[in-house]
């Protein structure tokens, strides 16, 4: 059986402010203060984790420790059959240092070049740590097909050339609120919800 989640503080172990934000708006509904790895000024881990629950269990540890709080790390990404998976993992390095997405649809678009096959999923592992070392993994997913040129200002990331299944806008297109409904991280958040923390108010 999960831990169940009682504290008042929570670190998200990220430094991507969309991601941060997402989150947030995902917790909105529980009384839980909630501050960023970015606002703490802790160090981003080396991500060399083999999957995403790896590397989102390498940022939570890594957060709950240094700050002595629950720690909650999103480690999220595109994985596109015609590519065999990839960007998956490295889907952030893929925008290079500087983490241009728009370079890295580009990227992808190329490399799918003339396949016909454009699906894709985008998947999610969400890592709760506890600073005794105590963890939870939950993830998610959310298939769909990719689009070019990408459609949307909304979302981060690769939402803008992402269509989920059955969706006419892309995520770069549609609402938060429909996104949130819907996404891989909802997905995963749902899963870490029902386990571990009480109904909402």
């Amino acid at each position: 059986m999960a831990r169940r989640f009682k504290e008042k503080r929570l670190v998200i172990a990220s430094h991507n402010p969309g991601k941060v934000r997402e989150i947030e708006e995902l917790l909105s509904a529980w009384p839980i203060g909630v501050v960023s790895a970015a606002e703490l000024n802790l160090p981003e881990p080396e991500e060399t984790g083999d999957s995403f629950a790896a590397n989102a269990k390498l940022k939570s540890d890594a957060a709950a420790f240094a700050a002595k709080l629950p720690a909650l790390a999103d480690d999220s990404g595109l994985t596109v059959d015609a590519l065999g998976g990839a960007p998956g993992i490295y889907s952030a390095r893929w925008g290079g240092p500087e983490k241009d997405f728009d370079a890295a649809m580009g990227r992808v678009n190329e490399e799918i070049g003339d396949n016909p096959d454009r699906n894709a999923k985008f998947v999610c592992a969400l890592a709760l740590t506890w600073p005794d070392g105590h963890c939870e993994i939950f993830e998610g997913d959310v298939a769909g097909t990719l689009v070019w040129p990408p459609r949307g200002e909304k979302g981060f990331g690769y939402d803008p050339m992402f269509l989920a299944a059955g969706d006419t806008g892309t995520f770069g297109e549609i609402e938060p609120e429909e996104k949130h409904a819907k996404s891989h991280r909802a997905a995963a958040f749902n899963r870490l919800i029902t386990a571990c923390l009480p109904p909402a108010a």
